[in-house]
Protein backbone atom coordinates (compact mmCIF):
# COMPACT_ATOMS: atom_id res chain seq x y z
CA UNK A 1 0.00 0.00 0.00
CA UNK A 2 2.79 2.19 0.43
CA UNK A 3 4.28 1.72 -3.05
CA UNK A 4 0.70 2.85 -4.36
CA UNK A 5 0.67 6.10 -1.99
CA UNK A 6 4.33 7.25 -3.47
CA UNK A 7 3.57 6.21 -6.82
CA UNK A 8 0.38 8.41 -6.64
CA UNK A 9 1.80 11.51 -4.63
CA UNK A 10 4.74 11.48 -7.05
CA UNK A 11 2.49 11.39 -10.12
CA UNK A 12 0.70 14.70 -9.14
CA UNK A 13 3.90 16.20 -8.61
CA UNK A 14 4.29 15.44 -12.97
CA UNK A 15 0.38 15.95 -13.27
CA UNK A 16 -0.13 19.64 -11.87
CA UNK A 17 2.26 21.46 -14.00
CA UNK A 18 1.06 19.66 -17.04
CA UNK A 19 -2.60 20.27 -16.28
CA UNK A 20 -1.79 23.84 -15.17
CA UNK A 21 0.26 24.43 -18.80
CA UNK A 22 -2.43 22.55 -20.76
CA UNK A 23 -5.39 24.72 -19.18
CA UNK A 24 -3.34 27.97 -20.24
CA UNK A 25 -3.15 26.38 -23.67
CA UNK A 26 -7.05 25.66 -24.23
CA UNK A 27 -7.86 29.44 -23.18
CA UNK A 28 -5.62 30.53 -25.67
CA UNK A 29 -6.73 28.33 -28.55
CA UNK A 30 -10.39 29.29 -27.45
CA UNK A 31 -9.84 32.69 -28.05
CA UNK A 32 -8.20 31.84 -31.58
CA UNK A 33 -4.39 32.52 -31.37
CA UNK A 34 -2.61 28.88 -31.26
CA UNK A 35 0.17 29.16 -28.23
CA UNK A 36 2.91 26.70 -29.08
CA UNK A 37 5.09 28.98 -27.00
CA UNK A 38 3.99 27.03 -23.87
CA UNK A 39 7.86 25.61 -23.57
CA UNK A 40 9.27 29.19 -23.82
CA UNK A 41 6.99 30.60 -21.59
CA UNK A 42 7.34 28.26 -18.42
CA UNK A 43 11.13 28.56 -18.75
CA UNK A 44 10.62 32.08 -18.46
CA UNK A 45 8.50 31.55 -15.42
CA UNK A 46 10.46 29.21 -13.45
CA UNK A 47 13.51 30.93 -14.11
CA UNK A 48 12.38 34.42 -12.56
CA UNK A 49 10.38 32.89 -9.99
CA UNK A 50 13.13 30.72 -9.04
CA UNK A 51 16.03 33.72 -9.03
CA UNK A 52 13.36 35.35 -6.31
CA UNK A 53 13.61 32.31 -4.29
CA UNK A 54 16.87 31.88 -4.08
CA UNK A 55 17.55 35.56 -3.59
CA UNK A 56 15.20 35.96 -0.73
CA UNK A 57 16.12 32.76 0.69
CA UNK A 58 17.33 34.77 3.92
CA UNK A 59 14.40 36.36 4.49
CA UNK A 60 11.15 34.75 3.31
CA UNK A 61 10.94 30.63 3.48
CA UNK A 62 8.22 28.28 3.68
CA UNK A 63 4.41 28.72 2.02
CA UNK A 64 4.68 32.47 1.93
CA UNK A 65 7.95 32.42 -0.36
CA UNK A 66 6.48 30.27 -2.75
CA UNK A 67 2.86 31.54 -2.79
CA UNK A 68 4.85 34.96 -3.56
CA UNK A 69 7.27 32.98 -6.18
CA UNK A 70 3.92 31.71 -7.87
CA UNK A 71 2.56 34.97 -8.22
CA UNK A 72 5.86 36.21 -9.93
CA UNK A 73 5.68 33.40 -11.81
CA UNK A 74 1.97 34.12 -13.62
CA UNK A 75 3.13 37.87 -14.09
CA UNK A 76 6.52 36.92 -15.61
CA UNK A 77 4.85 34.21 -17.84
CA UNK A 78 2.05 37.20 -19.27
CA UNK A 79 4.95 39.61 -19.48
CA UNK A 80 6.61 37.18 -21.89
CA UNK A 81 3.24 36.41 -23.91
CA UNK A 82 2.46 39.92 -24.48
CA UNK A 83 5.08 39.51 -27.18
CA UNK A 84 3.36 36.47 -28.78
CA UNK A 85 0.79 38.18 -28.93
CA UNK A 86 1.54 41.46 -30.24
CA UNK A 87 2.75 39.60 -32.92
CA UNK A 88 0.07 36.90 -33.51
CA UNK A 89 -2.73 39.92 -32.96
CA UNK A 90 -1.51 42.99 -33.92
CA UNK A 91 1.22 41.97 -36.81
CA UNK A 92 -0.64 38.81 -37.91
CA UNK A 93 2.48 36.99 -38.03
CA UNK A 94 2.50 33.20 -38.24
CA UNK A 95 1.60 32.21 -34.97
CA UNK A 96 3.59 28.62 -35.40
CA UNK A 97 6.70 31.14 -36.14
CA UNK A 98 6.18 33.25 -33.32
CA UNK A 99 5.37 30.72 -30.76
CA UNK A 100 8.77 28.95 -32.17
CA UNK A 101 11.14 32.04 -31.41
CA UNK A 102 9.85 32.79 -28.18
CA UNK A 103 10.50 28.98 -27.58
CA UNK A 104 14.24 29.34 -28.72
CA UNK A 105 14.35 32.67 -26.93
CA UNK A 106 13.90 31.50 -23.47
CA UNK A 107 16.12 29.09 -22.53
CA UNK A 108 19.09 31.39 -24.09
CA UNK A 109 17.88 34.32 -21.80
CA UNK A 110 17.88 31.99 -19.12
CA UNK A 111 20.79 30.98 -19.42
CA UNK A 112 22.90 34.45 -20.08
CA UNK A 113 21.24 36.03 -17.21
CA UNK A 114 21.81 33.09 -14.77
CA UNK A 115 25.59 33.16 -15.40
CA UNK A 116 25.49 37.42 -15.20
CA UNK A 117 24.13 36.62 -12.07
CA UNK A 118 25.87 33.71 -10.76
CA UNK A 119 28.34 32.91 -12.57
CA UNK A 120 26.80 29.54 -13.45
CA UNK A 121 24.04 28.62 -15.35
CA UNK A 122 21.97 26.57 -12.62
CA UNK A 123 20.42 28.75 -10.19
CA UNK A 124 19.90 26.70 -6.70
CA UNK A 125 17.61 26.74 -3.97
CA UNK A 126 16.59 25.51 -0.90
CA UNK A 127 13.74 23.40 -0.97
CA UNK A 128 11.28 24.21 2.00
CA UNK A 129 7.97 23.76 1.14
CA UNK A 130 7.11 20.52 0.98
CA UNK A 131 4.01 19.51 3.48
CA UNK A 132 4.30 16.59 5.60
CA UNK A 133 0.82 16.60 6.69
CA UNK A 134 -1.50 18.94 6.19
CA UNK A 135 -2.70 19.48 9.83
CA UNK A 136 -6.34 16.88 10.63
CA UNK A 137 -6.83 16.53 7.38
CA UNK A 138 -3.89 14.10 6.58
CA UNK A 139 -5.26 11.79 9.11
CA UNK A 140 -8.35 10.98 7.22
CA UNK A 141 -7.48 7.43 6.57
CA UNK A 142 -6.35 6.58 2.31
CA UNK A 143 -7.36 9.84 1.30
CA UNK A 144 -5.36 11.28 3.80
CA UNK A 145 -2.05 9.50 3.01
CA UNK A 146 -2.95 9.89 -1.15
CA UNK A 147 -3.83 14.11 -0.78
CA UNK A 148 -2.87 15.69 1.53
CA UNK A 149 0.82 14.03 3.49
CA UNK A 150 4.07 14.51 1.23
CA UNK A 151 2.31 16.79 -1.24
CA UNK A 152 3.08 20.58 -1.77
CA UNK A 153 0.84 23.75 -1.61
CA UNK A 154 1.38 23.93 -5.84
CA UNK A 155 -0.88 20.74 -5.90
CA UNK A 156 -4.13 22.54 -4.56
CA UNK A 157 -3.83 25.47 -7.02
CA UNK A 158 -3.59 24.02 -10.18
CA UNK A 159 -6.99 22.07 -8.86
CA UNK A 160 -8.02 25.48 -7.89
CA UNK A 161 -6.98 26.57 -11.25
CA UNK A 162 -8.69 23.64 -13.03
CA UNK A 163 -12.00 24.80 -11.06
CA UNK A 164 -12.16 28.43 -11.39
CA UNK A 165 -11.18 27.65 -15.69
CA UNK A 166 -14.13 25.46 -15.81
CA UNK A 167 -16.62 27.88 -14.33
CA UNK A 168 -14.65 31.12 -16.21
CA UNK A 169 -15.28 28.95 -19.82
CA UNK A 170 -18.80 27.74 -19.22
CA UNK A 171 -20.13 29.82 -16.35
CA UNK A 172 -19.62 33.36 -17.11
CA UNK A 173 -19.79 36.23 -19.56
CA UNK A 174 -16.38 36.28 -20.73
CA UNK A 175 -16.31 32.78 -21.39
CA UNK A 176 -18.69 32.69 -23.61
CA UNK A 177 -17.29 35.89 -25.78
CA UNK A 178 -13.85 34.38 -25.61
CA UNK A 179 -15.30 30.95 -27.12
CA UNK A 180 -17.61 32.89 -29.75
CA UNK A 181 -14.27 34.83 -30.75
CA UNK A 182 -12.23 32.10 -31.28
CA UNK A 183 -15.01 29.97 -32.97
CA UNK A 184 -16.40 32.67 -35.40
CA UNK A 185 -14.13 35.76 -34.90
CA UNK A 186 -16.43 38.13 -37.39
CA UNK A 187 -19.86 36.90 -35.46
CA UNK A 188 -18.65 38.18 -32.37
CA UNK A 189 -17.50 41.62 -33.74
CA UNK A 190 -20.86 42.26 -35.70
CA UNK A 191 -22.59 41.96 -32.12
CA UNK A 192 -20.25 43.92 -30.70
CA UNK A 193 -17.60 42.31 -28.82
CA UNK A 194 -13.81 43.39 -29.29
CA UNK A 195 -12.12 40.79 -30.68
CA UNK A 196 -8.25 41.60 -30.08
CA UNK A 197 -8.97 42.56 -26.45
CA UNK A 198 -10.91 38.80 -25.88
CA UNK A 199 -7.81 37.30 -27.68
CA UNK A 200 -5.09 39.13 -25.66
CA UNK A 201 -7.26 38.08 -23.08
CA UNK A 202 -6.93 34.21 -24.22
CA UNK A 203 -3.07 34.43 -24.37
CA UNK A 204 -2.17 36.44 -21.16
CA UNK A 205 -4.21 33.91 -19.00
CA UNK A 206 -2.21 30.73 -21.38
CA UNK A 207 0.75 33.06 -20.34
CA UNK A 208 -0.10 33.35 -16.40
CA UNK A 209 -0.79 29.84 -16.18
CA UNK A 210 2.23 28.71 -18.73
CA UNK A 211 4.54 30.82 -16.16
CA UNK A 212 3.25 29.28 -13.04
CA UNK A 213 3.51 25.94 -14.91
CA UNK A 214 7.23 26.50 -15.11
CA UNK A 215 7.55 27.23 -11.54
CA UNK A 216 5.30 24.10 -10.23
CA UNK A 217 7.13 21.43 -12.55
CA UNK A 218 10.27 22.81 -10.75
CA UNK A 219 9.73 22.77 -7.11
CA UNK A 220 8.63 19.50 -6.36
CA UNK A 221 11.09 17.29 -8.38
CA UNK A 222 14.19 19.46 -8.10
CA UNK A 223 16.65 22.07 -6.44
CA UNK A 224 17.51 23.76 -8.88
CA UNK A 225 16.84 25.09 -12.36
CA UNK A 226 18.79 24.84 -15.53
CA UNK A 227 17.15 26.93 -18.39
CA UNK A 228 15.12 23.40 -18.88
CA UNK A 229 11.65 22.18 -18.29
CA UNK A 230 12.39 18.57 -19.84
CA UNK A 231 9.79 19.34 -22.84
CA UNK A 232 6.59 19.95 -20.47
CA UNK A 233 5.43 22.65 -22.44
CA UNK A 234 5.32 20.52 -25.88
CA UNK A 235 3.89 17.42 -23.68
CA UNK A 236 1.10 20.35 -22.31
CA UNK A 237 0.12 20.53 -25.88
CA UNK A 238 -0.38 16.71 -26.48
CA UNK A 239 -2.16 17.10 -23.37
CA UNK A 240 -4.76 19.57 -24.86
CA UNK A 241 -4.99 17.62 -28.01
CA UNK A 242 -5.97 14.50 -25.97
CA UNK A 243 -8.20 16.47 -23.91
CA UNK A 244 -10.52 17.63 -26.61
CA UNK A 245 -9.98 21.63 -25.43
CA UNK A 246 -12.30 20.44 -22.18
CA UNK A 247 -11.46 21.36 -18.63
CA UNK A 248 -12.64 18.06 -16.80
CA UNK A 249 -10.78 15.69 -20.10
CA UNK A 250 -7.35 17.73 -20.16
CA UNK A 251 -7.51 16.65 -16.08
CA UNK A 252 -7.57 12.88 -17.06
CA UNK A 253 -5.25 13.52 -19.49
CA UNK A 254 -2.83 15.52 -17.47
CA UNK A 255 -3.45 12.12 -15.13
CA UNK A 256 -2.64 9.59 -18.12
CA UNK A 257 0.53 11.68 -18.49
CA UNK A 258 1.62 11.63 -15.75
CA UNK A 259 1.70 8.43 -14.23
CA UNK A 260 3.84 7.29 -17.33
CA UNK A 261 6.14 10.10 -16.28
CA UNK A 262 5.75 8.52 -13.01
CA UNK A 263 6.52 5.05 -13.87
CA UNK A 264 10.01 6.19 -15.90
CA UNK A 265 11.20 8.13 -13.07
CA UNK A 266 10.55 5.70 -10.43
CA UNK A 267 10.22 1.85 -12.00
CA UNK A 268 12.42 0.67 -9.75
CA UNK A 269 10.91 1.26 -6.53
CA UNK A 270 7.77 -0.73 -7.60
CA UNK A 271 8.47 -4.02 -7.03
CA UNK A 272 6.51 -5.61 -10.15
CA UNK A 273 8.25 -3.51 -13.16
CA UNK A 274 11.60 -3.56 -11.23
CA UNK A 275 11.27 -7.71 -11.39
CA UNK A 276 10.46 -7.62 -14.85
CA UNK A 277 14.30 -6.93 -15.75
CA UNK A 278 13.27 -4.50 -18.95
CA UNK A 279 16.02 -2.28 -19.37
CA UNK A 280 15.48 1.19 -18.35
CA UNK A 281 16.01 3.60 -21.39
CA UNK A 282 12.33 1.59 -22.21
CA UNK A 283 10.37 2.91 -19.14
CA UNK A 284 12.08 6.66 -20.26
CA UNK A 285 10.30 6.15 -23.65
CA UNK A 286 7.43 5.24 -23.11
CA UNK A 287 5.51 9.03 -22.21
CA UNK A 288 7.04 10.14 -25.35
CA UNK A 289 6.04 6.96 -27.60
CA UNK A 290 2.65 7.43 -26.06
CA UNK A 291 2.44 10.80 -26.89
CA UNK A 292 2.95 9.83 -30.55
CA UNK A 293 0.32 7.22 -30.61
CA UNK A 294 -2.21 9.38 -28.80
CA UNK A 295 -1.62 12.27 -31.03
CA UNK A 296 -2.02 10.02 -34.21
CA UNK A 297 -5.59 8.26 -32.94
CA UNK A 298 -7.09 11.81 -31.57
CA UNK A 299 -5.99 14.76 -33.85
CA UNK A 300 -7.63 13.23 -37.01
CA UNK A 301 -11.38 13.16 -35.85
CA UNK A 302 -10.62 16.06 -33.59
CA UNK A 303 -10.95 19.90 -34.10
CA UNK A 304 -10.11 22.52 -31.46
CA UNK A 305 -13.48 24.35 -31.15
CA UNK A 306 -11.16 28.03 -32.50
CA UNK A 307 -10.68 29.32 -35.73
CA UNK A 308 -7.75 27.24 -37.04
CA UNK A 309 -5.38 29.98 -35.41
CA UNK A 310 -5.90 32.13 -38.83
CA UNK A 311 -5.25 35.81 -37.50
CA UNK A 312 -8.80 37.80 -37.31
CA UNK A 313 -8.73 40.60 -39.74
CA UNK A 314 -11.40 43.17 -38.56
CA UNK A 315 -12.07 44.32 -41.94
CA UNK A 316 -12.85 41.08 -43.62
CA UNK A 317 -15.82 40.83 -42.52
Amino acid sequence: MNVVFSVFQQTMFFTMPLLIVALGGMFSERSGIINIALEGIMIMGGFISILFINLTQGVLSGQLQLLIAVVIAGVAGMLFSLLHAFASINMKADQTISGTALNLFAPAFAVFFARILQGVQQIQFNNTFRIESVPVLGNIPIIGDLFFKNTYITTYIGILILVLSTIVLYKTRFGLRLRACGEHPQAADSVGINVYKMQYAGVLISGAFAGIGGLVFVVPTSTNFNASVAGYGFLALAVLIFGQWNPMRILFASFFFGLLKTVAASYSGIPVLAALGVPSYIYKMIPYITTLVVLVFTSKNSQAPRAEGIPYDKGAR
